[in-house]
């Protein structure tokens, strides 16, 4: 079902973009950026407030002027500082395995919820705004270490390759996206959208970022990155493919590579948390 109300959608969309491509690139692209809010449930916020809570407000401005608040949360500790960036429609306890080895070992923890997730504001979601925002928190609480999943994963790449953080020296990449041409072609087949709606989709990113989709390659920018790197992927993610990972193996030098199978895309595993914590502790 859920599979023909997509269809039915993209259909639509076709049908305006014959009328009106410019018009329908916009509906596109606002779908492609506008995350369902999933409620966090009782006991998740029961783990999240035993942390240090405090909201941050941030103005970022890319293509236009943003005004956010941004939620985080800190477990305190006198090691280096872990800052934690969760994917998409998710919210910082997804980390709550990771949260509980690294309290155990005396780190200090930060986690944030992205723009349009959790407990921060906003009701648009990309790459390219999470990785302001993650150079704005990880400035703020000196992060030493950055983990990611998924498009976390991609905008921190985005982010130390925009701002080179000196005191960043270690960054873990969980099931990231290697680029955003990628992501997109699949949101674009997935949708059915028609070759006039996908090129709308392509100018109306140039217009407000002065790049194609293409430009946006976290493996090819993690050549430049200079901290160490862990990347882990499930040879069976369904949702970013595994070759994504080889692009990151190819251009991100200074990366150790580990692959799993069977843990999926969420890769939200014990296995998969001490590789996490073992890195960290090198």
């Amino acid at each position: 079902m859920k599979g023909l109300i997509v269809r039915i959608l993209g259909f639509l969309i076709n049908l305006i973009g014959i009328a009106s491509p410019r018009l329908a690139g916009r509906i596109s692209l606002k779908l492609f950026s506008s995350p369902r809010r999933i409620k966090i449930k009782e006991k998740q916020r029961d783990f999240l407030e035993t942390a240090f809570l405090e909201d941050v407000d941030i103005k970022i401005t890319i293509d236009r002027p943003t005004n956010l608040t941004i939620k985080t949360y800190r477990w305190l500790g006198n090691r280096e500082t872990v800052l934690l960036a969760h994917g998409w429609e998710s919210n910082s306890y997804r980390w709550k395995g990771l949260i509980q080895k690294l309290k155990a070992l005396d780190y200090n923890i930060v986690a944030l919820d992205a723009p349009a997730h959790g407990y921060s504001s906003g009701s648009t979601f990309n790459a390219i705004l999470y990785a302001e925002c993650i150079n704005i928190i990880a400035k703020k609480f000196k992060a030493n270490i950055i983990v990611g999943h998924s498009v976390g994963g991609m905008s921190a790449a985005f982010f130390q390759n925009k701002y080179q953080m000196p005191t960043v020296k270690k960054i873990i990449l969980l099931g990231a996206p290697s680029n955003f041409e990628g992501v997109f072609s699949r949101y674009v087949k997935m949708m059915g959208y028609s070759k006039r709606v996908a090129r709308a989709m392509d100018e109306l990113i140039y217009k407000r970022f002065k790049y194609m989709p293409e430009h946006f390659n976290a493996a090819k920018f993690s050549k430049d990155i200079t901290a160490k790197g862990l990347i882990i992927h499930d040879k069976l993610d369904k949702i970013i493919p595994y070759s994504d990972a080889e692009d990151f193996q190819n251009f991100y030098k200074n990366a150790k590579f580990i692959s799993t199978e069977g843990f999926g895309h969420g890769l939200r595993n014990e296995e998969v948390e001490n590789h996490v914590v073992a890195f960290i502790e090198q």
